[in-house]
């Protein structure tokens, strides 16, 4: 029965119990009294059940197979933009799903936000927008920018989504010491040690300018520009910030993190590599471990493979660990111009995600306005965090002249 309900019910018991008082009916009034306590407990429930539900952060839609594929197939940025900037276009489900987003999430947007699920499309990029107006060209054509791929989630990094305010996470740093002792003797007292782990709020978005035109006429391939665009530049940053970061406002990445291990100066890939095994073994650190470096570190191996003297393949340079290359680990790693290589168990990554992708719209921004375009700001809330330092080793002074194998 519904809280409503029950607080009618309660005001006819009441009515009922002041009837028999007038009347000096006490049976009457005994009955009434008594149903009055049964509806009272009932009322006390159903109002612990509402506060409960009003608190709820809400349910995450990716659980739900059916309104993600909803989500998918309807939500556009591109309407709920221009909804935004005060345009004459249709975003009603746009502006159903801001509720959901907003419970999910537990904050109202600055803007709007934008499910994560309606970015998952892959596509192309250009310059600031008017050009993309449906016209004879081919929209399926356009052609993207050069950038990195994300890679981090990729290598296994836990991402805890839907938070709320800062984040504590305990971590035990030492175990208590077992000792053997001899029959009816005391054991000696030793405690665990204990820290935390702490995500905070960091931000890190982009502004830029959409022509009125593009939001009103332009062609759905420029629908999927924009969910590219917006997700695929926060999602490189938040990748740089979690390989290094530790700059100005930033999150400390892998490589700022105090405690990780480090293999300096190693005579060549392969015994780079060994070395941070080994180093990974003797703390224990767990069984999903994969190496990130650069795109050259994967040429100096390549050449390798070319001398007559080391046939092997590029699996056993690298020991046989799954290894990625990419543009986001830095080539300034070490004393000087040196390529860095991170051996971990990536596992051990915390990246929380506060809000993923924030948007909001100012079509009266000055420079903007007098064109008749609208301004756009769009940010994401993120932070990194390391669960345990050792887990992560990180191979510097490696150049491009290294070996990748000791010769025979």
């Amino acid at each position: 029965m519904k809280t409503s309900d029950l607080i009618g019910n309660r005001a006819e018991i009441v009515a009922r119990m002041t009837a028999a008082h007038t009347a000096d009916d006490s049976n009457a009034f005994a009955a009434a009294e008594a149903e009055l306590r049964s509806v009272d407990a009932r009322l006390e429930r159903a109002r612990k059940i509402d506060a409960a539900d009003r608190a709820e952060a809400g349910r995450p839609l990716a659980g739900d197979t059916r309104l993600e594929r909803e989500i998918r197939s309807r939500y556009s940025v591109t309407r709920a933009l221009a909804a935004a900037a005060g345009l004459p276009v249709d975003s009603g489900f746009e502006r159903e799903m801001q509720a959901e987003l907003q419970k999910r999430s537990g904050r109202t947007p600055q803007g709007f936000f934008v499910p994560a699920e309606a970015l998952e499309i892959r596509v192309l990029t250009t310059s600031a927008g008017s050009e993309l107006v449906s016209t004879d060209h081919r929209p399926d054509q356009y052609i993207s920018a050069l950038t990195a791929s994300s890679v981090v989630r990729q290598l296994g990094a836990r991402v805890l989504s839907g938070l709320t305010g800062n984040v504590t996470i305990p971590r035990e740093t030492g175990s208590p010491t077992i000792g053997w002792v001899a029959e009816n003797a005391a054991l000696s007292s030793s405690d665990a040690n204990f820290d935390a782990v702490t995500l905070s709020p960091k931000h890190a978005g982009a502004l830029t300018e959409y022509s009125r035109n593009m939001l009103m006429q332009s062609s759905p391939d420029v629908e999927a520009l924009l969910r590219q665009m917006l997700a695929r530049n926060l999602a490189l940053a938040i990748d740089r910030a979690a390989i290094r970061g530790g700059g100005s406002n930033e999150p400390t990445g892998v490589l700022a993190t105090s405690g990780i291990q480090t293999v300096t100066s190693p005579y060549s890939i392969f015994d780079g590599v060994a070395d941070a095994v080994a180093k990974a073994d003797i703390e224990a650190v767990g069984a999903q471990r994969a190496i990130l470096t650069t795109p050259e570190m994967r040429k100096i191996a390549a050449l390798q493979l070319d001398n007559a003297a080391n046939p092997v393949g590029l699996a056993t340079i690298f020991h046989d660990v799954p290894t990625t290359f990419s543009n986001q680990v830095p080539k300034t790693l070490g004393a000087g111009t040196e390529h860095g290589m991170i051996y971990a168990d990536w596992t051990e990554l915390l990246i929380g995600i506060w809000s993923e992708i924030d948007i909001l719209v100012n079509p009266f921004e000055s420079t903007a306005y007098t064109k008749g375009n609208v301004s756009v700001r769009a940010m994401a809330t993120v932070d990194v965090a390391v669960r345990h330092p050792k887990a992560f080793v990180s191979i510097e002074d490696l150049t491009t002249s290294s070996v990748a194998m000791l010769p025979n």
